[in-house]
């Protein structure tokens, strides 16, 4: 009886096959315990025979989704001293980013979703702030003083 590796033989003897069933015997599962075989290093140079380097190539994040969520950031930490500037560009750059990592070639769609709504959460916000200190010093030079 041959077994597939050498080293696998089963710890107690199965009953053989019968004779009748011709030279391809049926399938089934074993019903005998393996004893463990022992790990043997490969012992050359380079990778071990049938294996190969694997090359990877990595994908590259999206600099639009990236650039997205820190202007997003930056748009809640202090956007309201740069007039919803960065809140802006924030909103612009996700859109952009959102149609370069639509089709899988580029990484950082949530980054440029984050960037999208930290934007659009902000921008609002931001932009009645600039309107309101707008008209509140051209109201103020506008009015004369007492």
């Amino acid at each position: 009886m041959t077994y597939p590796q050498p080293g696998l033989e089963p710890t107690r003897r199965q009953p053989p096959l019968p004779a009748v069933l011709g030279p391809y015997p049926p399938v089934s599962a074993p019903t005998g315990a393996y004893a463990p075989v022992p790990a043997q290093p490969y012992q050359g140079r380079g990778y071990p025979p049938g294996m190969q380097r694997l090359t990877v190539q990595p994908v590259l994040t999206s600099g639009m989704a990236t650039a997205s969520l820190v202007l997003g950031i930056l748009g809640v930490l202090g956007g309201w001293c740069l007039f919803g500037l960065p809140c802006v560009l924030a909103v612009i750059l996700g859109h952009l980013a959102l149609r370069e990592t639509r089709d899988g070639m580029r990484s950082g769609h949530g980054m440029a979703v984050a960037g999208l709504v930290l934007g659009y959460v902000f921008v609002g916000p931001m932009i009645l702030f600039t309107v309101m200190v707008f008209f509140g010093s051209v109201l103020t030079a506008a009015t004369p003083a007492p």
